[in-house]
């Protein structure tokens, strides 16, 4: 027998197609409380999206530990046979909901690991690098990514004015304009932590860490004309492909491995190790691996356990801390501040994002809140009646320390000897991409900055890749050419009224 319909609170309807009226066709009673509860809810069963990272999707799985990392962390999930539940979650950065999949785009790497000792998020990229080094920025570099405010359009000179007026932004850019900005699905690219970490053994030792995430799918990536190409026929594609792979039990793998830095090389190394506009280079600090990541269940419903999924690197579990990293700093900030306002202030509560973990909270009340403690429990703290007591032990009570290590604080805001902006970018483009690369790298640019109608503009993108390999900047000058309608102003003089 079919299942009767009922209300949200669980009684039978009387109809699933006909409101309540007096007579055939008069006006609809106020009291047809079913017709009211359906049009309310439906009126408010969007929660705003992300302003960054919207359009996305994700699946559930395990991260299973292979190797032995205790030497540098006593974190229950990374000690050698550890097993944990979790989550990923991959989007684009810029685009909205409904934008193509395939827009040329950072794409975003959070994971979400259900432990033991609480909920670790890892919050990363699938770049090991970002545009900007300095929280303070983030939400103009956003802006100039987003749309102009009066046509409601995306504008290239917005984009490049902004990266241009940030050289920093060198190294992130000259990876987004080459092949790794089109990855032909999210199974097929890597992912990385981008920042600096923390790691901290059971002896009390601190290590600096880099976290990699190796697709075990092989890379593959589109050219522009197959993205854009794809973008009309499929906006959805990574969503599908995931989705329909996980399905098929074509389960995506991942190996995650570390790069590890000693605590002290930090205040000496020949660059800043906590400015996420650059990478460790290998040779100095090789791979180290760690474990397997597997994606192996779709979600069962894409809002409750994807939409209302919220990851932020605040979310740090016994033997992982922060690191002096400015970006990250204001991340750990950002990111649990978005949740409260987008999801509700007792997000952490819903069961895609409950801790596997027991919760002592002093946290009280608000909007949706749906645990709550024993109601003989005391509510504040200190208290004399048996309430939840911090613990530096249980915490890790050498789990901190570097913010009062005056000389590495400072010696992380002070210039290294290689600490300058375009270096990395100009290594990339020399030693790693091959000809084949650079042609579609230079090809790339061309294409995104002919959409720049400022003269000046022109000018200052090409000097920008001058000052990251002068082979490439004259080749971006060559194949631009001039102008065909330059305008002056990147936005019109509002008129006086």
């Amino acid at each position: 027998m079919t299942n009767p319909t009922t209300t949200n609170s669980g009684a039978p309807v009387f109809s699933d197609e006909h409101s309540q009226s007096v007579g055939p066709n008069g006006a609809i009673a106020l009291t047809d409380h079913y017709l009211v509860e359906k049009l309310a809810h439906f009126n408010r069963e969007r929660v705003p999206e992300r302003v960054v990272h919207a359009k996305g999707g994700g699946a559930f799985g395990t991260f299973t530990t292979t190797h032995d990392v205790s030497a540098y962390t006593r974190a229950s999930l990374f000690q050698p046979g550890a097993s944990v539940d979790m989550l990923a979650r991959f989007s684009s950065v810029a685009g909205e909901q409904g934008s193509p999949d395939t827009w040329r785009d950072p794409r975003g790497f959070a994971l979400k690991f259900y432990t033991e000792e609480g909920t670790y998020d890892l919050v990363g990229n699938n770049t090991p690098v970002f545009f900007i080094r300095d929280g303070i920025k983030f939400p103009d570099f956003i802006h100039s990514q987003k749309r102009m405010p009066g046509s409601h359009l995306r504008d290239h000179n917005m984009q490049w004015d902004f990266w241009t007026l940030s050289p920093e932004s060198a190294h992130q850019v000259t990876w987004l304009m080459g092949d790794r900005g089109l990855p032909t699905s999210w199974r097929h690219m890597d992912g990385f932590g981008s920042h600096t970490y923390q790691w901290i053994n059971a002896a009390g030792e601190r290590f600096w860490v880099k976290y990699h995430f190796r697709t075990q799918q092989g890379h593959e990536t589109f050219t522009q004309e197959q993205a854009d190409s794809v973008a009309g026929q499929d906006a959805d594609l990574h969503i599908r492909d995931l989705y329909e792979n996980i399905e098929a039990n074509n389960f995506p793998v991942w190996e995650m491995s570390v790069q590890v830095m000693p605590y002290a090389d930090a205040a000496t190394y020949r660059f800043n190790p906590f400015d996420v506009t650059k990478v460790w280079p290998k040779g100095d600090y090789p791979l180290i691996p760690v474990g397997t990541m597997e994606l192996n269940r779709n979600p069962a419903n894409y809002f409750a356990e994807i939409e209302q999924a919220t990851f932020t690197p605040s979310n740090f579990v016994p033997g992982i801390a922060a690191s002096p990293d400015k970006m990250l700093q204001a991340r750990i900030f950002s990111y649990p501040d978005a949740h409260r306002y987008r999801v509700g202030v007792n997000h952490a509560q819903l069961p895609v994002n409950a801790p596997k973990a027991p919760v002592h909270t002093y946290s009280k009340d608000g909007a949706s809140r749906i645990g709550f403690n024993d109601p003989h429990v005391p509510v504040y703290a200190p208290n004399s009646f048996g309430g939840p007591a911090a613990s530096p032990e249980a915490a890790g009570i050498n789990d901190r320390g570097w913010e009062s290590d005056g000389d590495l604080v400072r010696s992380a805001v002070t210039l290294h000897s290689e600490d300058d902006d375009f270096g990395q970018a100009g290594t990339m483009v020399r030693e790693v991409l091959d000809d084949a690369a650079r042609d579609r790298l230079v090809s790339n640019i061309v294409g995104h900055v002919s959409a720049v109608t400022i003269e000046s503009l022109r000018t200052r993108v090409i000097a920008y890749w001058t000052n990251v390999d002068v082979t490439l900047g004259a080749r971006v000058a060559a194949g631009l050419g001039p102008i065909e309608k330059p305008v002056n102003e990147l936005v019109p003089a509002p008129v006086e009224r």
